[in-house]
């Protein structure tokens, strides 16, 4: 007699080739596994970003050593801001050089925004490029002004003059 010891119980059909009555108290041990159903994550987005964007108004920068802009550049902006009549909760401001996730349809989609302020060259979100620089025009209904960084305007008086003249258009 020939003894198989068998690990996989699916197995057993391939060895014996006659039918096997199995009782119902071990009818349980030899059913076919169920298919195991896959779950996928997809991690949540989010953005780490400074204000409460009640205006819907997106300022993009790029700064590697500060989380969301330097502080100088900070109060800078801020005086810009409330010299429009806004203040930070108007508005979110993303360091992009902090952010895993940098696309323009993700940043527009996320914030829901009506206009956006790209501070810099280094601040251009991944795969788009506006057509002008530091003038004002639409794309996909929102308003857009692609512009100097704070670095680029801080000492210099006709930068800060051509920023504030497309500011106030906004």
């Amino acid at each position: 007699m020939l003894k198989v010891k068998v690990e996989d119980n699916n197995a057993l059909r391939f060895i014996l080739q006659d039918e096997i009555y199995l009782l119902d108290e071990d009818k349980a041990q030899y059913t076919a596994p169920t298919t195991a159903t896959l779950t996928i994550e997809m991690p949540v987005l989010g953005f780490n970003y400074l204000g409460l964007n009640k205006k819907n108004l997106l300022i993009l920068t790029s700064y590697q050593n500060d989380e969301f802009m330097q502080g100088d550049h900070l109060t800078a902006l801020e005086s810009v801001l409330t010299a429009r009549g806004l203040n930070r909760d108007d508005v979110a401001i993303v360091n992009l050089a902090k952010q895993f996730e940098k696309g323009y349809t993700a940043l527009i989609t996320y914030f829901d925004s009506k206009t956006v302020i790209i501070l810099g060259k280094d601040a251009l979100p991944d795969a788009f490029e506006p057509t002008r620089f530091n003038a004002v025009e639409e794309i996909g209904g929102v308003k857009l002004l692609h512009t100097f960084a704070f670095e680029e305007m801080m000492n210099n008086t006709v930068n800060k003059k051509a920023f504030w003249e497309q500011v106030k258009i906004l």
